[in-house]
């Protein structure tokens, strides 16, 4: 049964062939047993009209249906009475309200209204006068109209699918256009969190090196000190980046608590004492009251004040001093960084990423857009440079 159906779908034509043989044979035995033989020349080509109608409903239902409305006005002009051909009429009325042109359809329609009654007109009864006749052609409109009804109705089921397909392939299409965004974006945090965190623990590593190479022999304690900051910075470093590369390989794991949550204004403490320990002065100081703070803001916040500080030491020279300010207001987060800049070389200042082309400064900025803030970096007046952010705390906290 599965293979038929698979056939009547894929050839419906053939089908339709098929049943327009089989009423074109009942009525030329209609015509046989009833019409009278000085009609035969006009009663055949109808008969051969309907069945043709038929057998293409569905290739050309528009022509199909011009056709029919010629073989009626040829029944009702040659006297050609009802036939068992005439069941073409409904058929073709249903095919054109269902899958024909809006203008067919209209015309289907008329035509259902009002063959029914041409016919009682053309040939009324003899029996039971106008009443009768007037009962009969209601009864013969009923199927003409319940046809172009049930067609239009599938018109209307046909168009209501397809929408519905159109729609589900056009939400497929924007959900993978959002994960090709949620991907990109996705990349571009992990790409800043790494930044910051290779571009700080390893600046701290590189200095606090330098340094115990430097006092190793005329001070044996202090280059022991460094050693000892060096161990616990690269301990740190890896942390973190075992975080994200938790993340990256199965973010359920990360939810379980395995690795080390994510810095935020708590921690700056550690991070200026971290900073202190490689020689550098950092004045730091937290205004106003406390309160509770949006994760997002928090990490944006600490990683502003980390790179900023990395980027006096990388840039600031060995005379350098900064400042950091952290600024609680009702609705927004003020953080505030900048060094004077003594030590270091204006040019090669501009060059370490003043100019806004570093991916500090970058990272920076991506962070404090996602979070509808605002960012002004550069040189300070008076020499150095100021690292200013202003972050709304809207949004979950």
């Amino acid at each position: 049964m599965q293979r038929l159906y698979a056939f009547i779908r894929r050839h419906p034509t053939w089908v339709d062939t098929f049943w327009a043989v089989c009423l074109l044979g009942l009525s030329l035995l209609g015509l046989v047993s009833g019409a009278h033989p000085a009609r035969y020349w006009a009663a055949v080509p109808v008969v051969v009209a309907q069945s043709v109608t038929v057998a293409l409903r569905r290739r050309a239902p528009e022509r199909m249906l011009l056709l029919t409305f010629g073989y009626g006005i040829a029944q009702l002009a040659f006297d050609v009475s009802s036939n068992p051909g005439d069941i073409a009429m409904p058929v073709v009325v249903y095919t054109v309200a269902s899958c024909g042109a809006a203008w067919a359809s209209r015309l289907a329609l008329l035509g259902a209204l009002t063959a029914p009654a041409l016919s009682v007109l053309r040939w009324p009864s003899d029996y039971g006068g106008a009443w009768n006749n007037l009962l009969g052609a209601f009864f013969l409109t009923v199927p003409f109209v319940l046809a172009w009804v049930l067609g239009d109705s599938v018109r209307t089921r046909r168009a209501y699918y397809a929408q519905l397909e159109e729609r589900a392939a056009r939400l497929e299409r924007e959900r993978e256009a959002q994960s090709k965004v949620a991907v990109a974006a996705e990349r571009a945090r992990i790409a800043r969190e790494l930044h910051d965190v290779v571009a700080h623990n390893v600046s701290v590593m590189v200095v606090q090196a330098d340094g115990a190479a430097y006092v190793l022999d005329s001070s044996p304690e202090q280059a022991r000190e460094a050693l000892g900051t060096i161990s616990s910075t690269g301990r740190q470093a890896l942390a973190e980046m075992r975080r994200l590369l938790g993340v990256l390989r199965s973010p359920e794991q990360s939810e379980g608590g395995e690795y080390v949550p994510q810095p935020g204004v708590d921690q700056l403490d550690d991070l200026v004492e971290q900073v202190r320990g490689t020689g550098l002065p950092v004045d730091f100081r937290v205004q106003g009251t406390p309160v509770p703070l949006p994760r997002a803001v928090e990490l944006t916040a600490y990683r502003i004040v980390q790179e900023a500080l990395t980027n006096v030491r990388k840039h600031g020279g060995a005379g350098a001093e900064a400042v950091v300010r952290i600024a609680h207001g009702e609705d927004e987060l003020d953080v505030l960084v900048e060094d004077d800049g003594h030590g270091a070389d204006r040019g090669m200042y501009l060059e370490g990423g003043a100019d806004g082309l570093g991916h500090g400064l970058i990272g920076m900025r991506e962070r404090v857009r996602l979070v509808g803030g605002t960012l002004e970096a550069g040189p300070a007046a008076g020499g150095g440079f100021r690292v200013s952010a202003r972050l709304p705390l809207g949004g979950e906290r």
